[in-house]
């Protein structure tokens, strides 16, 4: 696990608490294709769930050029991304991961959003959903120059 996930929950085992962990450890990494391939060709993200900036009609990215169009217009933006996770509950084939993420931006910005991800997986281990409840503006709040 890269340094720039900081896991501080159980790590007891679960298919959809690993394919959360190995979404992240993508993420930090910028390894894009590789992120990609974690996912079932029908899934959706919704991050944040509901309407904000990054999804303005609120309804989510969906299938394999959508996720790939969500990492495009909003993961690649960032210069740095760290993911605080405090504590992850599974049931059934879902994990609840609760924490932040810290965005570094290129002009040397930070922001945090708090939250709780939820990643959902198929039988084959694929996330079919991820769902990140956090509050857009209460996360601009936090944005500042270090």
């Amino acid at each position: 696990m890269h340094a720039d996930v900081v896991w501080k929950a159980t790590t007891a085992e679960h298919p959809a608490r690993r394919a959360a962990r190995a979404s992240m450890d993508a993420v930090v990494r910028g390894a894009k294709q590789e992120w990609l391939a974690l996912f079932a060709p029908d899934a959706v993200i919704q991050d944040p769930v509901g309407e904000s900036p990054l999804d303005p009609t609120g309804l989510g990215h969906h299938g394999r050029e959508g996720i790939e169009a969500f990492w495009d217009s909003v993961i690649s933006t960032a210069e740095r991304l760290v993911f605080h996770v405090l504590d992850s509950f599974a049931a059934g084939d879902e994990v609840a991961n609760t924490g932040f993420i810290r965005t570094h931006l290129p002009d040397g910005s930070v922001m945090d959003a708090e939250g709780v991800f939820v990643y959902r997986v198929d039988d084959q281990g694929r996330l079919v959903s991820m769902r990140a409840f956090w509050e857009f503006d209460r996360a601009m709040t936090t944005l500042h120059k270090p």
